[in-house]
């Protein structure tokens, strides 16, 4: 913005007499406006005029009117104007001379019907120049079904930053951008980092809300090696931004979103968090003057890339709760495996928990939790039994699983 800033201020000031000569062309020429036309379809005309002079001077041209008006454009579409008269009544021509005069006409399709054997032979013209066109574009696209490598995933994700909700200063905007782990790739002109616009806030219920309806897009591939191990998802890394009137910027937070591991549409809500000084100093410059703590690494937020040890450690870090944003994720994924048959769906299952990421991890967490719930009924239900009961189902309590 500030490199902006410094263009428009060393730009030249332009007369308002040769701009308008850049911009307006006062007197264009048959030529110019057929050149600049963005739609420029041949049209055919005709016209059918009336002379509705008084006796004694017909074929003067001032008498002349036009009754009706047929075009025919290059598609073969005939329009005519005014319409085949219907139930609306005559149309009226009012003429002044010597005397007013009022004409009434009408305008009937008076073409012969068309033969059954003409409209079938018409129809079959048309069915076989649809069907070579159909051909043509069917040519144009190809059979084959484009495919990723063997052993490879394709993550397809149309995403939308929605809106962000609760934080502190108004003028929002989000600056993210996508890491990609190891054994992922992408092309080399996809972007994977991108800033919205800066949006003002209007309150909705108790928040403050910012609508960015800001949409992105990303292609990433996933290269299988190991056919025991599972990958690391891509992480969306985020910052939420807020601009004042002097143009500074402050943080408002941050936050991280693990793509989701399925296919279809995803409505996610982080929450995000911002880092915070020691005492009331911090908070008044950011008041005031603008300017806040922030990371230099936005990995930072998560478990850094570059960090390779056993113990991350954030003793003395503080932080504060702040808003948080909302994504809608449309996912796609397209592999090879995906076109096994039903005869190895088994196989195929555990090809896809593979690629799927935590999907095999999910589902192992799915049954502990499900373990607990089971235990707790059974606890409540032996607290309400009575106590000479109690012995003889003590036996019948599960047992908290090894870890």
């Amino acid at each position: 913005m500030a490199n902006v800033r410094r263009r428009r201020q060393d730009r030249r000031p332009v007369e308002a007499s040769s701009l308008k000569s850049k911009i307006i062309t006062w007197e264009p020429s048959e030529e110019f406006i057929k050149n600049n036309h963005v739609i420029n379809t041949p049209v055919q005309t005709m016209y059918i005029m009336g002379d509705l002079g008084p006796y004694g001077k017909l074929g003067q041209r001032e008498y002349e009117n036009v009754l009706c008006t047929i075009k025919v454009d290059g598609n073969g579409v005939i329009t005519v104007k005014p319409d085949f008269t219907g139930t609306k009544g005559a149309y009226r021509i009012e003429v002044d001379g010597e005397k007013r005069e009022v004409w009434e006409y009408t305008i009937e399709n008076a073409s012969a019907h068309v033969q059954p054997e003409e409209e079938e032979r018409e129809q079959r013209v048309f069915r076989e120049l649809y069907g070579r066109h159909r051909d043509y574009l069917n040519g144009l696209v190809g059979s084959d079904f484009e495919m990723p490598l063997p052993g490879t995933l394709r993550l397809f994700v149309n995403g939308e930053i929605v809106s962000a909700q609760g934080y502190e200063y108004d003028n929002l905007y989000v600056h993210f951008f996508l890491e990609l782990p190891d054994q992922w790739s992408s092309s080399p002109f996809q972007q994977l980092s991108g800033v919205t616009q800066t949006c003002a806030t209007k309150a909705v219920g108790w928040d403050n809300v910012a609508y960015f309806c800001y949409p992105f897009t990303v292609e990433m591939f996933y290269t299988q090696e190991d056919e025991d191990s599972l990958p690391q998802w891509p992480v969306l890394y985020f910052e939420v931004l807020s601009l004042d009137f002097w143009q500074r910027y402050r943080v408002e937070g941050y936050g991280s979103l693990v793509l989701p591991t399925s296919p279809g549409v995803h409505m996610l809500t982080i929450p995000t968090w911002r880092p915070v000084g020691l005492g009331p100093v911090a908070e008044m410059r950011r008041f005031f003057i603008g300017g806040s703590p922030e990371l230099e690494d936005l990995t930072y937020i998560r478990i850094p890339s570059t960090f390779k040890g056993k113990r991350l450690s954030r003793f003395g870090f503080r932080t504060e709760t702040t808003g948080s944003v909302t994504f809608r994720l449309c996912c796609l994924q397209q592999s090879r495996a995906f076109l096994e048959n039903s005869a190895l769906r088994q196989r195929m299952q555990s090809v896809l928990d593979r690629l799927g990421g935590f999907s095999q991890q999910s589902s192992v967490y799915n049954v502990l939790e499900a373990f607990q719930r089971a235990r707790r009924r059974m606890q409540e239900a032996r607290e309400s039994l009575p106590q000479d009961l109690i012995s003889t189902s003590a036996s019948a309590l599960p047992q908290p699983l090894e870890p």
